[in-house]
């Protein structure tokens, strides 16, 4: 499907190094936000309080998101569970109050607020199981590194997979800079989302990558940089529709979703954006930059005489 088809190729790759030159500079930017400011993380990996609510109506959970702020929890987490009746609230740890005087100060609040109000469950994640989340979040990126990169020096040129790889650190670095300079809150919903922007950034110079290959074998006379312009301009209607479509769907989430989704969705918003820019003018022009030629995309032949040619 070519809804935006483009009659001439775009030199994507004229203004390759003033674009790698930004990307640096966004790139040594989050390093040091995240070097001096760190992550806002969330409960899952400081530790802090759960507390399960029921009501005899519907849990407000807007209203107990009120309160908290008052007390003084702006980061807490408040939804439903299981039912509309049951609300899970997530508290953080505060200095010098112990588990149980967090619990209690919030019940008491939610009790005179609504008599009908019980809590069912209480405990204390300790910090420890968040040292241990955060670790496993940690090795999970880096498997998902290593296998790509294994991936795609297989099916393609290891230049292809350095300049991949390149592209995912600098997506994802760029959206742990972005949580770490506006403060906002870093949860494994938020992770998922982040390894999700990995597999969508793969997937997108996967798709820039395979045309490469194929315009090598077509464009016989081309050079380097023609044979990367006509393969980006030639995805671009893929690209406006696929990533059209998904950014409608998480914009959705981001304004629709509730507080719930709402740093999920911001993630993924940065992300897509991200991964558009960095197939193109990352991904692409670092293998441009290592020296991609025609000899690597293409098997050469013998001759009779013994002299090798390329198809």
């Amino acid at each position: 499907m070519n809804l935006f088809p483009f009659k001439r190729d775009i030199p994507f790759m004229r203004h390759a190094l003033a674009w790698n030159m930004v990307s640096i500079v966004m790139f040594l930017l989050a390093v040091f936000f995240l070097s001096t400011r760190g992550l806002n993380l969330s409960i899952e990996f400081t530790g802090g309080t759960v507390m399960e609510t029921r009501y005899q109506n519907e849990a407000p959970i807007e209203p107990i998101r009120e309160f908290l702020e008052e007390m003084g929890y702006p980061d807490a987490q408040v939804q439903n569970f299981g039912t509309s009746h049951d609300a899970l609230i997530r508290l953080p740890l505060r200095e010098g109050l112990s588990s149980d005087a967090i619990s209690e100060q919030v019940r008491e609040r939610l009790v005179a607020a609504d008599p009908t109000m019980q809590v069912t469950r209480v405990e204390f994640v300790g910090p420890q199981v968040g040292e241990e989340l955060a670790t496993d979040g940690a090795m999970a990126v880096l498997f998902v590194v290593i296998g790509i990169m294994i991936y795609l020096a297989m099916r393609f040129e290891w230049k292809f997979a350095v300049s991949t790889v390149t592209a995912i650190m600098h997506d994802v670095v760029i959206i742990l800079g972005f949580f770490s300079f506006f403060r906002w809150e870093f949860s494994l919903s938020v992770l998922a989302a982040t390894l999700a922007v990995a597999g969508y950034s793969v997937n997108e110079s996967v798709v820039v990558f395979d045309r490469i290959r194929e315009n090598f074998r077509r464009m016989r006379k081309a050079s380097t940089v023609e044979v990367i312009n006509n393969a980006i301009t030639r995805t671009m209607s893929r690209t406006i529709i696929t990533h059209g479509s998904t950014q409608m769907m998480v914009l959705s989430m981001l304004f629709f979703g509730g507080p719930t989704l709402h740093y999920f969705a911001i993630a993924l918003t940065i992300g897509i954006f991200c991964g558009i820019y960095s197939s193109i003018f990352v991904g692409s022009a670092v293998a441009m930059w290592l020296g991609l030629k025609r000899e690597d995309m293409v098997k050469s032949v013998r001759k009779d005489d013994g002299q090798p040619e390329l198809p």
